[in-house]
Order: C-alpha cells, then structure tokens, then sequence
C-alpha cells in the first residue's frame, strides 16, 4: 500500500537553507557571490513570503494595479533590511515575517487608521516618551531637516543599538512611520501606540522601553544640531 504524503509545511518555502543563505549573503564582501547566492537560494523565499503576507492579511488596498509589484516592492524592502539580520537573535522566518508586515500595514495605512481610529485608546500607554517629540505636526514642520537627518542615522544603528529581534523590529516600526509621516492621517501618541503593537506584535511596555532608548539618542542628536556641531550618535 502506498504511503501518504505528509502535509507541506507552509513554511516550506523558507528552509534552514534560506537562513543558511542569507547569513553566508551578509558574511560575503564579493557582490558577485553576493548576487549568486540571493538569486538562487534567497529570492524565491522572499517572493513567496511577500506574497503570503499579502494574500493571509489581505493587503489589497494599494496604489498599483497588480499585485506582483506590490510583491517586488515587498522584496525590495526586504532585501534592504536583510543587514539587520543576526544570527543566533532569531529566526530569519520570524524575524522577515515581522520586517514584511510592518512595511505592508504602512503600505495600506490610510485604511488601516481609520480601522484602528475606532480601537479603544485608553487602553494604550500613558508613559512620555519619543513618540511625544514627533507628535506635533507645527514642530515636525520647524525641525524637518533634522528629523531626516537623524531618522537616517539611527536607522543604520538599529543593529548595533539593539540586540534583541523584537526590540529592532520596534525600532524599524518606529523609524518607519516617521519616514512616511507625510501619508499618516494619525498623529497623536496613543493611537501609534496601538499602531506599531499591531505591526510588531510586541507589547506596550516593549515598546515603551525602545522608545525611551531612541528618545535619548533623539535628544542627544538635537542638541548637537542646536549647536551648530556634526551629529555624532
């Protein structure tokens, strides 16, 4: 009698062998192998995660007409944070999983807010934190060249701020969102509160301490510019 088949994984598609991939990418300084590698042990893994991602929460609302460039779009992204990976932190799966999602909840946030506007916002964190300094649309206007600035700096340090997978992905949310403020239509505290829980799946307290650790590196960061100096983080 003929055996049956086991169920596939739906995690198949992304192997130890696409963990394995991505750390010899990072650990190659030749472009060459660089590119061998992602395209034959990496690409597929990155194109079926975006489109899981995309089909499982049904992230439909978009700005272009078919779905397989909003899927390179998601790769793209990908593929620029793939730097932030560490192994030995977490799971590549886990940790891309998080990565792919935050961009495709920003992707569809103007529907996603107005979902999110009718939550509850009392239940979110009352603690002052960074998210206060940006929450003022009139001081974003004053502080404009130096807010890109420093958005553009401590995005290349998430790695090193931070060794923890969730505490990144909180990070890479927050910084997120501030890069595409312009499109957000929220902008105050609580409701980016529950904004970047549901993107990261972290709790408030996580995101309260990540929060606070930018805040710091924020101020430093203003004072320097206040002063005339080079922002050194």
């Amino acid at each position: 009698m003929a055996k049956k088949r086991g169920r596939k994984s739906k995690r198949q598609y992304f192997t130890e062998d696409t963990e394995h991939a991505i750390i010899e990418y990072l650990a190659s300084e030749d472009q060459n192998e660089r590119n061998r590698i992602y395209n034959s042990r990496i690409h597929h893994s990155f194109y079926k995660l975006a489109e899981n991602l995309i089909h499982t929460f049904k992230f439909y609302y978009t700005e272009v007409d078919d779905l397989e460039d909003l899927k390179h779009e998601v790769i793209c992204f990908l593929l620029e944070k793939l730097h932030y990976f560490k192994a030995g932190k977490g799971k590549a799966f886990s940790y891309f999983s998080i990565v792919g999602k935050n961009y495709l909840i920003l992707y569809n946030n103007k529907n996603y807010a107005k979902k999110k506007g009718k939550a509850d916002l009392l239940e979110a964190d009352t603690d002052n934190g960074i998210l206060t300094n940006f929450e003022n649309e009139e001081r974003l206007g004053e502080k404009i060249e130096f807010l890109d600035i420093f958005i553009e700096k401590v995005d290349h340090k998430i790695p090193t701020i931070f060794n923890k997978e969730h505490d990144m992905a909180v990070a890479d949310a927050v910084l997120t969102l501030f890069k595409k403020r312009e499109s957000l239509e929220i902008f105050n505290k609580k409701a980016l509160y529950i904004y970047i829980r549901e993107i990261t799946g972290c709790d408030t307290p996580s995101i309260t301490k990540v929060t606070k650790i930018l805040q710091k590196y924020y101020l430093k960061a203003y004072s320097q510019w206040e002063l005339g100096q080079p922002i050194v983080l």
